[in-house]
């Protein structure tokens, strides 16, 4: 049995927060859920009281603690969209827009990744996400190399990181012409189907079907999936609504945008995640409201491919759940979710000029326990509630933690990963002492140099000038 207290100068336990649209924004410390010098009382991965420290400390007097009262104890990090699929591909793009970013990069990227390169990299990039306090991710592995079944090497990394996660294949074939459109679609079902029984083998995972891009499927594809998804009860990781092109090109192509596409062949009838959400109309936001549809927002990579800035106060008032994600390693060039977290907040007050618009609590929610719902997930994590798993995150010893007037807004706008000082997920300890204790950080970079020059030259990315490994 394992029982321990965690101590901290703050607790945030993101629970019993006023719904986003009833909030008084009035500018000043926000202390809702917020518990002054307390502790959370684990045992056997499973929360069972958060009180005062020293309530706590007196009726457990022999328990270990974790924490010296000086930081924050917060829920574990919830990323609500990225891809595994790039892990090995930082730092390639960044001058690129979507469709030309998808073109030159993550397509020759997609036809050669393997599950060795999906499992080597989600270990790589399980401890930056575990090091910026993510303990649940919901991942979306993109690639084409029909066959290979590569998406499964995801939960073999996952799995052994110790990281909370849902895992899904991407899939995309309307570009892909080689053989009978029947045998692709097969193909890609068949991974489908191995990689929910593959995650079936993992305590702390789950599946969902993915749809890389409605545009990137072809119709035989997405009426499969559709069949399937209502035949297994499976819900649904997509992106919808990133940029304009996908709007004008969805129009061309089925006369409609892609929100009433995805509601006309059947999408929503499944509990369903998109990500992005950038380009949306009123009667898309009522759509989405009116089907129990979250968002998955990614302010850094939609930065980075000057992609556009999601409607977020307009979604959340709608009630659509929106999370926070990181995205995919190559659209980002990072799994830091404190940074995203940050991102978010900044980038809605300087694109409404109103630096009221959203506040740190806003953001922070997003990133637990709104993440967690968006995912389905919030019975389970999210925040620290009598009966949740225990997923938290210390945060202590640095500077950026050091002052804290505003707990809060401290979090949001001023840590690092450098204040991750434990982590832990359903009650294990996966990052110690600011180093992660599942993966060997030093020993995986070793193991990843190879790989990635390997996908540099097998991608071509390396003779297109993207890569130096020749």
């Amino acid at each position: 049995m394992s029982e321990f207290l965690v101590r901290g100068r703050f607790v945030l336990t993101m629970a019993g927060l006023t719904p986003p649209s009833e909030r008084d924004r009035t500018p000043g410390a926000q202390l809702e859920g917020v518990l002054g010098d307390g502790a959370v009382h684990v045992r056997d991965g499973a929360v069972v009281e958060v009180a005062s420290y020293d309530v706590l400390r007196v009726a457990h007097p022999d328990l270990p603690v974790h924490g010296d009262g000086t930081g924050v104890v917060m829920p574990g990090l919830v990323s609500t969209h990225t891809h595994l699929s790039e892990a090995l591909a930082t730092g390639m793009g960044s001058e690129l827009s979507l469709f030309e970013w998808g073109e030159e990069i993550v397509g020759p990227l997609g036809m050669v990744l393997t599950r060795e390169h999906a499992a080597e990299g989600t270990a790589l990039r399980a401890v930056e996400m575990l090091l910026s306090g993510i303990t649940t991710v919901n991942d979306m592995f993109c690639h084409a190399n029909l066959g290979s079944q590569a998406s499964l090497g995801v939960v073999d990394g996952l799995d052994r990181a110790g990281l909370r996660g849902v895992v899904s294949f991407g899939a995309e074939d309307a570009f892909l012409e080689d053989r009978p459109r029947a045998d692709i679609v097969d193909d890609v079902l068949a991974e489908q189907v191995a990689l929910a029984a593959h995650v079936d083998t993992a305590s702390l995972l789950d599946f969902r079907y993915g749809v890389g891009t409605l545009l990137g499927q072809s119709d035989e594809l997405l009426s499969a999936g559709v069949e399937l998804c209502r035949e297994r009860g499976w819900a649904v990781h997509t992106h919808l609504a990133e940029v304009r092109e996908e709007l004008t090109t969805s129009r061309h192509r089925w006369g409609r945008r892609t929100v009433e596409h995805a509601r006309r062949i059947g999408l929503f009838e499944r509990p369903l995640i998109a990500g992005h959400g950038v380009w949306l109309t009123e009667a898309d936001v009522a759509v989405l409201a009116r089907h129990g549809v979250a968002i998955a927002h990614s302010p850094v990579a939609n930065m980075i491919l000057a992609s556009g800035v999601c409607p977020v106060p307009r979604l959340r008032a709608a009630g659509v759940p929106v999370g926070i994600g990181t995205d995919g390693a190559a659209s980002n060039d990072s799994q830091d979710m404190l940074q995203a977290v940050k991102a978010a907040a900044l980038l809605q007050k300087v694109h409404h000029l109103d630096a009221l618009v959203i506040d740190a609590l806003d953001v922070l929610t997003m990133a637990t326990i709104e993440g967690a719902r968006a995912l389905g997930l919030d019975h389970l994590v999210g925040s620290l509630e009598p009966g949740k798993r225990a997923d938290l995150v210390l945060l202590q010893d640095t500077v950026d933690i050091a002052v804290l007037h505003d707990p809060v807004s401290q979090v949001v706008y001023g840590a690092s990963p450098r204040s991750v000082r434990d982590v832990w997920v359903d009650g294990v300890a996966v990052v110690t002492d600011h180093r992660c204790v599942t993966i060997d950080e030093t020993a995986q970079i070793l193991r990843c140099r190879p790989l990635v020059e390997e996908l540099g030259r097998a991608s071509g990315l390396a003779a297109a000038g993207h890569s130096v490994h020749a």
